[in-house]
């Protein structure tokens, strides 16, 4: 019922903008001074695994590019996707099993940039559970605390659940946030266990609060947890604007594969000292950590992997309400491209 809700609430929303915003072609992308001037929401400014985004603009990429980017951080996948569909942004780095979901729901978005084959999430377990809650099969009549409904940490977490044989109704989902929300969720008996990123997760297991029950940040972690490669952390765009800028659309790619190719080059000092100050303001040698435990997630080279996109639909269609019932239409060529990126990498060689 939650999810019906949550997706009424949605397509409300969308129908009171578009009235509100008349005829507005969303398609189309403002310039000021020549340069196009591009929004791209990011699902956590300060989470590790969408790093890639605020260190382009730290290292200048995307004006080096010739484009005019700015970077809003919003906690939740659904608004991020309404923010597409009116056309108020023109991207989103997020999660490229989005772009499945609302393929499901008759809506086309398309993965451009894939920065990691992996999710990069961690699955904590309090402090207080830790040896009674020893793998997803104790999660029965556990609560589970995940970023908000309809997120990709409620997708895995129904697939980590469905693969011991457990159903939705069998645990409890809590809307329990990220950052110090979450901690908090954790902390006051408000989640048993719960689905993180760094800094977060180094925090929470430096202090001893919580202890990483599940690890996908890396490829063995992510395949022995979903069976194999999970690619989340991307840039997607609407597919209508796609087709009508490519030109914009590869001058991202060029700033995005430069920034992946730099962090394989790089220490995670030296990615802490170009990132935001704040965003180490639980301690830098913390910080220094969370990304030194990561940042192997990312890729290198922003290409999407076939046996990646065909598991995520593979878990999905076991597990999310949406994609389900529309498993058997879904079109996995037209949820991500290659082409842009690959480009890119030409340039470089």
């Amino acid at each position: 019922m939650r999810y019906r809700k949550h997706i009424a609430v949605v397509l409300l929303a969308i129908c009171t903008l578009l009235v509100a915003t008349g005829c507005r072609d969303s398609r189309r992308i403002p310039m000021v001074n020549g340069h196009p001037q591009i929004t791209i929401i990011v699902g956590g400014l300060e989470k590790v695994i969408y790093l890639p985004a605020m260190l382009t603009e730290r290292l200048d990429g995307f004006a080096r590019n010739g484009i005019d980017v700015k970077l809003i951080g919003q906690s939740s996948g659904s608004s991020a996707e309404l923010a597409l569909l009116t056309g108020e942004a023109q991207g989103v780095v997020g999660f490229y099993d989005h772009t499945i979901d609302m393929q499901s729901k008759d809506q086309c978005l398309r993965t451009v940039v894939q920065f990691a084959d992996v999710p990069g999430e961690v699955e904590l377990v309090s402090k207080a559970d830790a040896e009674s809650v020893t793998s997803p099969a104790d999660f029965r009549g556990r609560k589970l605390g995940v970023t908000s409904f309809g997120s990709s940490t409620d997708f895995i977490t129904q697939a980590l659940a469905g693969q011991a044989g457990l159903k939705p109704a069998d645990y409890s989902t809590v809307q329990a946030g990220a950052g110090q929300t979450f901690i908090s969720a954790m902390n006051h008996d408000g989640i048993d266990a719960g689905m993180t990123t760094d800094p977060t997760v180094a925090q929470m297991v430096k202090s001893g609060e919580a202890k990483v029950l599940l690890d996908m940040r890396t490829e063995a972690g992510t395949r022995a947890a979903l069976g194999g490669l999970y690619p989340a952390s991307s840039l997607y765009m609407r597919c209508d604007m796609v087709d009508a800028h490519p030109d914009i659309v590869q001058k991202l790619a060029d700033a995005f594969v430069q920034t992946l190719r730099w962090i394989k080059t790089h220490s995670a000092e030296d990615i802490a000292a170009t990132m935001p100050p704040q965003y180490a303001s639980g301690g830098k040698d913390l910080y220094i950590q969370s990304l030194r435990d990561s940042i192997g997630m990312f890729n290198g080279d922003g290409l999407m992997k076939p046996e990646g996109s065909q598991n995520v639909l593979n878990i999905l269609g076991q597990y999310s309400r949406s994609v389900k019932p529309a498993r058997d239409r879904i079109k996995l060529e037209e949820t991500y491209t290659n082409e842009f990126v690959q480009r890119a990498l030409d340039k470089r060689q």
